[in-house]
Order: C-alpha cells, then sequence, then structure tokens
C-alpha cells in the first residue's frame, strides 16, 4: 500500500512538473508582455526597462531556473498588471468559482445518476427514450451555446433572471445551469449503460434466482458494481469544470477563476497564469486521488490486489 501511494504522489508530482513546464514555456513564446501591458506606442526605453524588470531579457533556461527556485520557496511570483502577489489574485477568485461549480456538480450527480439508474431499470419504456432524448441534448449542445440562449429566454424575454454579475443568489441561477446540463446529459447516459451491462452479469442472475427482493439486488448488488465506472468519469467531470468555468464565466461576467484565466491570457499576466494552471493542475490530481480511494471503498478486490503488490 505504501509502494502504491507513493506511486500515485510521483505521478502527481510529474503531472504538476509537465503543466508548469508547458505553461512557462508557451506562455513566453506566444507574445511579448511588455508590448500587450505597456502598449504598442511605448517607448523603447520603456519596453526595455519593463523586460529588464521582470527577467524577460535572460535566456529562457535562465527564467526557468529562476521560476522553479521562487515554486520551491512557495512563492508564485507578482502580476505584472496589478503588482500583487499572483496566488493571491487567484486565492480571491476561487470561492466564485467554488459557488458556481459545487451546486453544478451537485446537480450533475443529484440528476444524472438517478436518471439514468432509472432509465435502465425501466429499458424501452418512454421514460428511458425520453431520458436518451435528455441525455443527448444535453451532452451535444456547446456550452456557450446553451448559455447564449438561457440568456436570450430568461433575461431578455422573459426578464426573470439577470443576465451577468454576481450581485444576488439570483445571478448563480443561469451560470449553474450552463454548467451542469452537459454533465447530467453525460452522468445519465454513462449510468444508463452502466447499469444495464451490470445487470446482465451472471451473479445479478444469482442474487435473483436465490429470491432476494428486487429492491435489495439493485441496491446491494447492482449499484455498487455500476458505480466504479461512474465514479471515473465523476473525477474528470470535476477536473473539467474549471474549464466549462472559463467560458460561462465569459458569458455571465462571473468574477471567478475561469475569467481571470482569459484576463490574465490576454494581458500577458505571466505570473497570474502560471499560479492558475498550477491551481488547476493541482485540483485535477486531487480528483484522480480521491477516485482511487473511492475504488477501493467500492471494490474491495482493488484493496486486496493492492495489499498483495
Amino acid at each position: 500500500m505504501p509502494k502504491f501511494i507513493l506511486a500515485k504522489l510521483a505521478r502527481a508530482f510529474l503531472t504538476i512538473m509537465m503543466v508548469m513546464t508547458f505553461a512557462f514555456i508557451v506562455l513566453r513564446l506566444s507574445g511579448d508582455p511588455a508590448q500587450v501591458l505597456l502598449g504598442p506606442d511605448a517607448p523603447l526605453d520603456a519596453v526595455i526597462a519593463f523586460r529588464e524588470r521582470w527577467g524577460l531579457n535572460d535566456p529562457i533556461w535562465k527564467q526557468y531556473l529562476a521560476y522553479l527556485t521562487q515554486i520551491m520557496r512557495l512563492d508564485f511570483g507578482v502580476s505584472m498588471r496589478s503588482q500583487t502577489p499572483a496566488i493571491n489574485l487567484v486565492l480571491e477568485r476561487v470561492p466564485a468559482t467554488l459557488a458556481l461549480t459545487i451546486p453544478a456538480l451537485i446537480l450533475k450527480l443529484g440528476i444524472g445518476i438517478p436518471a439514468g439508474v432509472y432509465a435502465a431499470l425501466h429499458r424501452g419504456s418512454l421514460a428511458d427514450r425520453g431520458v436518451i432524448m435528455l441525455s443527448i441534448f444535453g451532452f451535444t449542445i456547446p456550452s456557450f451555446v446553451l448559455g447564449l440562449v438561457l440568456v436570450l429566454i430568461f433575461a431578455v424575454s422573459l426578464t426573470w433572471l439577470p443576465s451577468g454579475g454576481q450581485d444576488t443568489y439570483w445571478h448563480a441561477v443561469l451560470p449553474i445551469i450552463t454548467l451542469s446540463i452537459g454533465g447530467i446529459g453525460i452522468l445519465a447516459r454513462f449510468s444508463r449503460s452502466a447499469m444495464i451491462e451490470v445487470l446482465g452479469q451472471p451473479y445479478i442472475r444469482t442474487a435473483m434466482s436465490k429470491g432476494l427482493p428486487w429492491r435489495d439486488v439493485v441496491w446491494k448488488h447492482a449499484l455498487p458494481n455500476a458505480a466504479v465506472p461512474i465514479v471515473t468519469l465523476v473525477g474528470f467531470m470535476v477536473g473539467a469544470l474549471i474549464a466549462g468555468a472559463v467560458v460561462v464565466e465569459s458569458i455571465f461576467a462571473w468574477p471567478g477563476v475561469g475569467r481571470l484565466i482569459v484576463i490574465s491570457v490576454a494581458n500577458r499576466d505571466l505570473a497570474v497564469v502560471q499560479a492558475l494552471l498550477l491551481v488547476i493542475a493541482a485540483s485535477m490530481v486531487i480528483a484522480n486521488l480521491l477516485v482511487d480511494v473511492a475504488y477501493g471503498l467500492l471494490d474491495p478486490r482493488l484493496r486486496s490486489k493492492r495489499a498483495a503488490h
């Protein structure tokens, strides 16, 4: 078990390092922050002074070593745009993003999985066909299209909900719905398929032949086994929520991490973008570690294999 944990931690560390390195190189090859922040009409002396101040005149390998040294000291750099610590700007936006992503995740789990399980238990019924149609609609429509349609209907035409901002709880309704619809469709379709596959296994027929009540067969035998692949999908969804927030927060002018990414990339604010990508990579790594733990809780066979190794 300790070797398994160490292997997971080593892979997580390697993943974060790869993200850091890729982001560092791409950001410095994609444009000059001095030209973006100072403007195209800035005097040459000001551009040279700016690049010298932020170490942009050094070779890229030297900049990278300096960046790694900063990270080892838990120094994530200073924003070129606002002159404040980059990590502070990121952490200030995290609560706003969590206010969207956590309710969206709850809606995905609370609607998608039960709908998929219900459709599998009533295969071929009208409800089953309805779930399939809604799930196809959910995961095929792009989030930016869905967001604009919701704004057009509920904010412009009906004027029931605000179209953007963060002033009241009502401002979060449309972004949360936009973030959750696609995931609900994917989870419903995937849960249905996983449940149908499990219900066709021999041990389900054996449990039914023993005279066990149908409810016990579903809850004690089918659902735990169907949950193993579903947990994998949920783990990917947790990481993808931040990516979805980039689009949704831009549409609804929501001041979260996603909108900060767009602003920082547009302004070539290197330290802020690097800090944001580190936070996102860390959240995805933690989500994957939690998925591995959930595997062991759901499937005792995995625990025995790890113990044997």
